[in-house]
């Protein structure tokens, strides 16, 4: 709280300004008893600053003590950082889950838990033994060069926390400005310079979708067709309609086929056509951020993602000295080299462990596996989306023992594509000529948004983050099921489809990302007080977007009161215990923050950053934003240290 006096600009409060009143005895007695009301009034409001600040002792103007401390070893000064730390709730009615206990294996007895209100006011929920995670964690990491990918991979989502109580709509329904400025914060460092966030910044497209579709909402791939089906042999085009799926991986892509053939569909006679037109100009090339077109993360967007168009090479060693590769998922027409001999080096990323290179027909690989990689698990993107779906999706169909006369074709417009399929006269004869089915043959929900958002955040997965930015504006207002007049309503009378067909009129509406920025930003200026953020994408893989920490503290402590906030929460990784954020217990073995923090960590070259909540020990709930830029690269682990002694020294309280 401040008071404000207004002051002539470019003049001091006391100065005397000459004018014909100063002749005058009476004028000058009465100017000179202005200024020293003047005076009285500048020592009031310098005391009433004083006494204010009094009243508030937590609010730090500077960084706290451990925290700057932390800052001078990276060899990180003050202006580096932004810093703001808020109190939520209150300590009666937390929202936050149990603080979990972390105990170190071995221990003859469980320690006794604190019972003193002040110190603790949970039980905690669940106990772990922290050798056990770090064994996990290095078991994982040895396994494979890409644990975050390889875990969002499984076929069954992570398993969520327990829910909690859910809010109360009275609470729920608080006005915005009630709900964010009812709290000052403990510390506010620099909270409105414009900061890259890297991955913290999914934390803002995750909770919009959780806010505007729903935890429940889910996407569904459809399949369709043209012409008529005659003892399981289909007369004309299988269609394979794209929602935007961010988790469509092949296991759930076998299901989906399963299902074309339950509606008897074992032999097509035509193509199977795969529509990703929901999104609209959205690939990009692969190693345009940082040259690594390889990694899973540098992975593009597509209407029809299909195991993030990444393959799992497995390796495995031979007695004879070589090693045995196999391919998750399979690629069809496409060579893959199933066998390789070993040499004497380190296991590390397929990059330098395999250097894959992706031909046009074949997969070459430029060097022998390294015999330290035992049996191991290589992840590796594949660079067009579009092919990857298209090779996936030929090969799953045929080793279910179908068959198929023509070809697999992924376009991103509806079927069918006349600029494509201009030189093909099947379209306009016999029975392949009937239009597309009016309901879906197969169709195939996606997890919930719920499950996906977990991925998300816990595994920082950016193209799934980028399916559900996209998502945003094809999806507003309706559900996945609702239906929708096309924009390509050219195609029905053009190619006389019938306009009865869901196909075309239960669509999703085509976007791009310039739609699904504007609606994050228009939800941020209806929603929330700080000027929206700068963004260029969804997932915080960008070195021009640009937030500050005001930005994601108001979308933290506006989540925190909202009907979603279990499932958000549940998403983060916990200090000490898992996802990118389990390795602060080893930067830090002693923080208070072990199951503690619930937070979104992010990090590029030049950017450490995490945000997210904490739970203080007195049973207080706070959110927690720190951002960590330099002009140069910087020591990602020192960098680190300086924000987990952020969620030490706030869990302390």
């Amino acid at each position: 709280m401040y008071l404000l006096f207004p002051l002539n600009s470019g003049m001091r409060a006391d100065a005397h300004y000459k004018s014909p009143l100063n002749k005058s005895p009476l004028n000058k007695s009465l100017l000179n008893k202005s200024l020293q009301m003047g005076k009285r009034i500048k020592r009031i409001a310098a005391l009433s600053i004083v006494i204010l600040a009094l009243l508030e002792p937590s609010a730090h103007a500077t960084l706290p003590e451990p925290v700057q401390t932390a800052l001078v070893r990276a060899g990180l000064n003050s202006a580096d950082i932004s810093m703001l730390i808020t109190p939520v709730g209150s300590r009666e009615d937390s929202r936050l889950p149990t603080a979990i206990q972390v105990i170190d294996i071995g221990t003859k007895s469980r320690p006794a838990l604190p019972t003193n209100p002040e110190l603790n006011t949970e039980q905690p929920l669940v106990i772990y033994e922290k050798q056990t995670i770090k064994q996990n964690e290095q078991q994982l990491q040895a396994y494979t060069d890409d644990p975050y990918t390889y875990q969002s991979l499984l076929q069954q989502p992570a398993t969520r926390a327990t829910s909690r109580t859910p809010i109360t709509p009275s609470v729920s329904q608080k006005p915005v400005n009630q709900i964010l400025k009812n709290r000052a914060p403990i510390v506010s460092h620099l909270p409105d310079v414009a900061r890259t966030p890297a991955s913290t910044m999914k934390l803002i497209p995750t909770f919009i979708a959780l806010d505007t579709l729903g935890a429940d909402f889910v996407w569904h791939t459809r399949a369709y067709h043209t012409g008529v089906v005659i003892k399981n042999r289909l007369q004309g085009d299988l269609i394979i309609q794209g929602s935007g799926d961010p988790k469509l991986t092949h296991e759930r892509l076998n299901q989906l086929l399963y299902r074309v053939e339950r509606a008897g569909i074992t032999h097509i006679d035509g193509d199977i056509i795969l529509d990703s037109a929901i999104f609209d100009n959205v690939s990009k090339d692969p190693s345009a951020f940082d040259n690594a077109s390889l990694r899973p993360y540098n992975a593009s967007p597509d209407g029809l993602l299909v195991n993030f168009s990444t393959v799992s090479i497995h390796s495995y060693p031979l007695p004879n000295g070589q090693a045995q590769l196999t391919y998750v998922p399979q690629l069809a027409d496409y060579q893959l080299p199933m066998r390789s001999d070993t040499r004497a080096a380190v296991c590390s990323q397929a990059k330098y462990s395999l250097e894959p290179e992706w031909q046009a027909d074949k997969l070459v690989l430029g060097a022998d596996v390294p015999n330290s990689c035992a049996e191991h698990v290589f992840q590796v993107a594949y660079p067009d989306a579009k092919d990857f779906a298209a090779r996936v999706i030929k090969a799953k169909w045929l080793d279910l023992g179908n068959t198929l006369s023509g070809r697999v074709i992924a376009q991103e417009a509806p079927y069918p594509a006349m600029q494509a399929r201009a030189n093909m006269p099947h379209l306009a004869l016999g029975l392949r000529a009937l239009p597309v089915t009016p309901l879906p043959i197969a169709s195939y929900p996606s997890f919930d948004l719920a499950a996906q958002i977990y991925d998300i955040n816990h595994f920082s997965n950016n193209v799934m983050t980028e399916q559900v930015t996209l998502s945003l504006s094809a999806y507003a207002g309706r559900q996945a099921s609702n239906t929708h007049v096309s924009t390509n309503t050219s195609h029905v009378q053009d190619n006389k489809v019938a306009p009865a067909s869901l196909y075309q009129f239960g669509r999703p509406k085509t976007t791009n990302y310039p739609n699904a920025l504007t609606h994050i930003n228009q939800w941020w200026q209806t929603t929330l007080t700080t000027p929206p953020p700068s963004l260029t994408n969804g997932s915080g893989l960008c070195r021009e977007c640009t937030v500050t920490a005001s930005n994601l503290s108001e979308l933290l402590n506006y989540a925190y009161h909202q009907p979603s906030f279990n499932t958000y929460v549940d998403s983060l990784g916990v200090a000490g215990v898992s996802g990118t954020i389990a390795s602060h217990s080893e930067r830090l073995p002693q923080s208070a923050a072990i199951g503690r923090a619930w937070i979104k960590t992010g990090t590029l070259n030049n950017v450490t950053a995490m945000a997210g909540y904490v739970k203080g020990r007195s049973g207080q709930d706070y959110s927690v934003v720190g951002l960590i830029n330099t002009e140069q690269a910087l020591n990602a682990h020192n960098a680190r240290v300086v924000l987990d002694t952020m969620l030490d020294w706030t869990a302390q309280h």
